[in-house]
């Protein structure tokens, strides 16, 4: 029988599945329309995506199933030491919810997929968060009011300073409290607002004969700020001067003690203004559990830990919608209570990390709100003796908004990356710079580092257990404008300053995302809030509630799971002597160890996360692993333990707690 005429095998089973899937783009090709092209793209991507070997070069993404009454606006997340998630919306920067009173948080459970809505007793909305030593999660500050855009305004609003000179008592007024201006013009208080006493001072003096002359007494007037607005519209509410305003309903010498003061009632844009308000959240009972408000309202401020696991409260949007100017305060998880902390001003939601010594040092990375000219300098922060020395060799210093910033692994190293960013407010501008400072130099200075694929704002940057550092998602415009999401993720390499590819995300993430590290080794991304949803913005932008989840290479090796070392049974607590020793069936196959501390995120900042190298001995069927003594590198609080082999392959995580 000739060639020509030889019988066609069928293709097998697994060879039509083939090419239904991956092959069909010849065929669908063929067609020259697009979007058939593009259907045949993204089967083909499907088809590569899921082959082992490319799992095994790349990772691989899942999308977490969440039933559709616990799906959320994710704007913070927190990993608990129980393992589960602390999902905070608030009202989600949606304001009919916040009109209603409407606040949502979801506490996920990795291990089994379960889901709880918990009660939100404030609008934790851009708020601040911190892990405290006991692995409570503390929340401060939140919106008390939205904000109201230039062209949206019809009665003028501002600020009011409401005074109080009687030295003997407080006084509370409620929301609805009527202020009169010395012309007649009324505004109406959006708030309730205690004003303290006045506070009395005797003062002793001498005659020159030394004969004690009579006390002086001095009162300085009690104040506290309330937002108002004009009772009526019109132009005869707009005032730029000073002036004494009556409170209505008071009498006698109520009404001679307690008065306003306003300098500026406009109708311009009127930012978001803070909350006071703080809560722990205790993992174990799943619940809010209240503490003394802070002394000022706060709205995108940052919570850091510091090594006495005491919390510094640091910038924000206070009452009357205006940054704070320096106003920070401590926070003890002993007393519950705050006091006045080191004074320094910060753009909103600024980067600052707990290094070596006790100082905090600011990465330049901030999340938006601040004039362009302040604070915007990198730098080591002294927070004993309130002194700030300023670190440069950053390029595109005018790219730090919207950047992300983490101390490198191990935190003993002492070096901090700065990655990505984009400009004050709503600018189009994004840079692929990264940029390395080494903090132990003599001289430390940020040093380049390698560029991103293209310029990227809200990148998302984890720590893995293996000491590589995850980056995914961002957009190239502000929140996402023009469709202009990045579907890219790229591991960085500390040791080889490199980074390299890692598989595509399909959600795309950009403001209001975060993602952070899960005690399985995986890394979970949630949220992002464009403002369209389109490339040409014209169709407004819609919450992003996907969850998906990234699953790195490490754990798609040739029986990864059966490969991984396992740790047995050991103390929750770290000894004494800063020792835990934990069972283990192969010590010698262990090349690493790490704490590394979970992390609280939000608006790309994660102040949080860090690796901790730590001394191993190695015993007969057993593990000791040494926690450095120094608390500037290991805070107070609870770690997930983890060992990795020589090939960077990660336990799971092995929750232990710091005292």
């Amino acid at each position: 029988m000739s060639e020509q005429y030889r019988p066609r095998r069928r293709p097998s089973s697994k060879l039509r599945k083939t090419l239904m899937g991956g092959g069909a783009v010849v065929v669908l090709v063929g067609l020259n329309a697009p979007a058939a092209v593009s259907f045949a793209q993204e089967k083909y991507h499907a088809y590569k995506i899921s082959q082992p070997g490319y799992m095994r070069q790349y990772g691989s993404w899942s999308t977490l199933a969440v039933p559709r009454e616990y799906r959320t606006n994710a704007i913070h997340a927190a990993l608990l030491h129980t393992g589960k998630v602390l999902i905070i919306a608030g009202s989600g920067n949606n304001q009919k919810k916040f009109d209603k009173g409407s606040f949502d948080t979801i506490l996920w459970n990795p291990a089994d997929n379960s889901f709880k809505k918990i009660h939100t007793p404030e609008d934790f909305f851009c708020s601040g968060h911190s892990q405290l030593p006991d692995g409570r999660l503390l929340v401060a500050g939140g919106t008390a009011r939205y904000e109201v855009l230039d062209g949206k305004i019809d009665r003028a609003g501002g600020g009011m300073r409401v005074k109080n000179e009687n030295p003997d008592k407080a006084h509370t007024f409620k929301k609805g409290t009527r202020f009169r201006s010395p012309s007649g013009v009324e505004y109406i208080s959006k708030f309730d607002v205690t004003v303290p006493k006045a506070k009395r001072e005797f003062k002793i003096s001498y005659a020159s004969s030394g004969r004690m002359l009579p006390w002086k007494t001095k009162v300085t007037a009690g104040e506290a700020r309330v937002f108002v607005e004009a009772a009526r519209t019109g132009p005869q509410a707009l005032t730029t001067q000073a002036a004494q305003y009556e409170i209505l309903g008071l009498k006698g010498k109520d009404a001679d003690n307690l008065y306003g003061l306003a300098q500026k009632i406009t109708t311009e844009k009127q930012d978001f203004q803070g909350i006071k308000a703080a809560y722990e959240f205790d993992p174990r009972a799943e619940k809010y559990i209240p503490v003394d408000p802070m002394k000022e309202a706060r709205w995108y401020p940052t919570l850091v830990t510091l090594e006495d696991g005491k919390v510094l409260a640091v910038s924000g949007l206070d009452d009357v919608g205006a940054v704070l100017t320096g106003d920070n305060e401590l926070y003890d998880p002993k007393t519950k209570k705050w006091s006045k902390g080191p004074t320094r001003y910060f753009p909103t939601y600024p980067a600052l990390f707990l290094t070596k010594g006790g100082k905090l040092f600011y990465s330049g990375s901030n999340a938006g709100y601040g004039p362009a000219d302040q604070g915007r300098e990198p730098g080591l922060w002294d927070v004993k003796t309130n002194t700030f020395t300023g670190i440069g060799g950053l390029t595109d210093l005018d790219q730090t908004e919207t950047s992300a910033s983490l101390l490198l692994p191990p935190v003993q190293d002492q070096r901090v990356m700065l990655l990505g960013g984009g400009g004050v407010g709503e600018s189009s501008k994004a840079t692929a710079r990264t940029a390395v400072v080494d903090l132990k130099a003599d001289n430390p200075a940020f040093r380049e580092g390698p560029r991103l694929p293209q310029g990227t704002r809200y990148l998302s940057s984890v720590l893995l257990p293996d000491d590589s550092v995850f980056t995914t998602g961002g957009s190239s415009d502000y929140r996402g404008r023009s469709a202009s999401d990045i579907l890219k993720a790229q591991f960085y390499d500390p040791k080889s300053n490199t980074f390299r590819r890692a598989a595509d995300p399909t959600v795309g993430r950009n403001y209001h995302s975060e993602a952070l590290l899960l005690p399985d080794g995986r890394v979970v991304t949630f949220g992002s809030d464009p403002l369209f949803d389109d490339a040409d913005n014209t169709k407004l932008g819609t919450f992003e509630q996907r969850v998906e989840i990234y699953t790195p290479p490490y754990l798609h090796g040739d029986k990864a799971q059966e490969k991984r070392p396992k740790l047995g049974a050991g103390p929750r607590t770290v000894g004494a002597n800063g020792r835990a020793t934990f069972r283990t069936d192969r010590p010698g196959a262990i090349a690493k160890a790490r704490l590394m501390r979970p992390s609280a995120v939000t608006h790309t900042t994660d102040v949080e996360q860090r690796s901790v190298d730590l001394t191993m001995t190695k015993g007969k069927g057993s593990l000791t692993v040494e926690v450095p003594k120094d608390r500037a590198l290991v805070p107070p609080g609870w770690y997930m333990l983890f060992v990795t082999d020589a090939a960077g392959l990660p336990s799971e995580a092995k929750w232990i707690q710091v005292e």
